[in-house]
């Protein structure tokens, strides 16, 4: 029976790390929800398992990437290190926060989330138009700005930022999407790594359940980031908004029962 769920969790690492490679999510999406839900873990060592899982999927992700030429930090580099400062703060605000609390903001993110790139995806008909900034200065300190909050939101709901990051670099630095996946992966990585630190210093990272992920999370990245090509981006993006939805009710209705 152990060796069952052993095989569950790396098969749950698996689908992580394809669903990273592809789209730039972080783990916490289906690792937070899996592990609280089947494995009746509590949501702090959810979150800080989920951040330790990021970390490995999100470098052999950005590497695979990287070999192709699709990681550009000249300009992503601010949100990076901006980004670990708020990260600091998340973490702070997660730990001094109820469980029951946090699992129920969670689900309010992921439905939040889910509905808005459904809506999004509705309206898009045209391709999205760089913004242009007048001066340097002015692009720096969005990027710092953008790199704070992302921060702030991965250290308190443990989610590496990668989809924020994905988005900010599209829409405000105008990097192609493959550009942009494979260098919001890499930053990912940093915001992750920064935020949980603090959840290592309160004893939130289940290692063995984390290594078992892992596992599963790096064959699934390796494949996903071969394949990433192949896949029509609509389609499943749209599979992913109504699953995020799904999970995020899932989450709200466990913390209020």
């Amino acid at each position: 029976m152990i060796y069952f769920l052993y095989g569950i969790l790396i098969l749950i690492g698996t689908i992580t790390g394809v669903i990273t490679s592809l789209v730039g999510a972080s783990a916490v999406t289906l690792i937070v929800p899996a592990l609280s839900m089947l494995f009746h873990v509590n949501v702090h060592t959810a979150i800080g398992t989920s951040l330790f899982v990021d970390v490995i999927t999100s470098i052999v992700v950005s590497y695979n990437y990287y070999r192709k030429g699709h990681v550009e930090l000249k300009s992503g580099l601010w949100i990076a290190v901006a980004s670990v400062i708020g990260a600091q703060f998340g973490a702070s605000i997660a730990n001094a926060t109820k469980g029951v609390t946090l699992s129920g903001l969670f689900g309010i993110l992921l439905i939040f989330s889910g509905i808005n790139e459904l809506h999004r995806s509705k309206k898009q008909t045209t391709e999205r138009k760089r913004i242009k900034f007048k001066h340097q200065w002015t692009e720096i300190l969005s990027a710092i700005l953008i790199g704070i909050a992302i921060g702030i939101i991965s250290g308190i709901f443990g989610a590496g930022g990668g989809v924020m990051i994905l988005l900010a670099l599209i829409i405000i630095l105008g990097y192609p999407m493959h550009m942009a996946v494979g260098t919001s992966t890499l930053i990912m990585a940093i915001t992750a790594l920064s935020s949980d630190i603090g959840y290592f210093r309160h004893g939130h990272i289940d290692f063995l359940f984390g290594i078992l992920l892992s596992i599963g999370a790096v064959i699934g990245g390796i494949l996903g980031s071969k394949y990433a090509n192949k896949i029509n981006d609509k389609v499943l993006s749209k599979v992913l908004d109504i699953f995020f939805i799904i999970i995020g009710i899932i989450m709200l209705i466990q913390a209020f029962v």
